[in-house]
């Protein structure tokens, strides 16, 4: 596969060397744009320190990235970002999950997320997920338009919960879509609903029509999700 988003992690790497100097670790590239999605480059850099001047230089970049699809690089202290694997599971396991190191060293390599830490932040998410959807649905007040856009909407966040759920069950595969279909046979979710929902995260997606009369079936296949989150056990 072309790596199309290389040529601008390396303009990010060069321009966050001349910021940070030896304190640039390590710069990840991370997120849909790795897997091929037309999708804005998002990165991970990992330093020694971060002062307010740091943060001012990057700022003064900001536009620049703005206009050329980049998005705000995550910069973090090494040490903060170690110490914050169990608070934020679900994030950082997306970057573990999949990523390519775009300069300095492998720092991801050995870094772990405890599997409770993991469940319960899946809970956490497909419980908050569900509620959301059942509120705005009723929200939308039987309009297929509106409801067709919370389904569009809803839809990455969906997928990122059953390649989380595929992690929790042992799944540790780098490309996104064959962990969002392991996520879904761990939860006995029908692939071609998947298949199905994952296209609403690409701009052809499906007719508005067509996204609409999925909510009843992706409805279920969340209070199925919460249901087998609900039930995990370490084994």
């Amino acid at each position: 596969m072309t790596e199309s988003w290389r040529p601008a992690a390396d303009a990010v790497a060069a321009q966050l060397r001349t910021i940070f100097g030896s304190r640039l670790r390590s710069l990840v590239a991370y997120g849909p744009c790795i897997d091929g999605v037309n999708a804005p480059l998002t990165c991970l850099a990992l330093v020694d320190s971060l002062t307010i001047a740091d943060l001012d230089a990057c700022a003064a970049r900001a536009g620049a990235w703005r206009r050329t699809r980049i998005a705000t690089p995550l910069m973090l202290p090494l040490t903060e970002f170690e110490r914050s694997l169990d608070a934020f599971p679900l994030e950082y396991g997306e970057i573990l999950r999949a990523h390519r190191t775009v300069c300095g060293e492998d720092l991801l390599s050995t870094a772990t997320i405890d599997a409770d830490d993991l469940r319960r932040a899946c809970e956490s998410q497909v419980k908050s997920h569900l509620l959301h959807l059942r509120q705005t649905y009723v929200e939308a007040g039987g309009r297929p338009a509106a409801i067709a856009d919370l389904v569009t909407a809803s839809a990455p966040a969906f997928s990122a919960l059953l390649r989380n759920v595929a992690r929790l069950s042992g799944v540790h595969s780098s490309s996104r879509m064959d962990a969002t279909l392991q996520g879904a046979r761990t939860a006995g979710i029908s692939e071609r609903l998947i298949a199905d929902v994952v296209a609403l995260e690409h701009p052809a997606g499906l007719p508005t029509s067509d996204s609409a009369r999925l909510y009843p079936e992706y409805l279920a296949a969340v209070e199925r999700l919460a249901q087998v989150v609900d039930d995990w056990r370490a084994t």
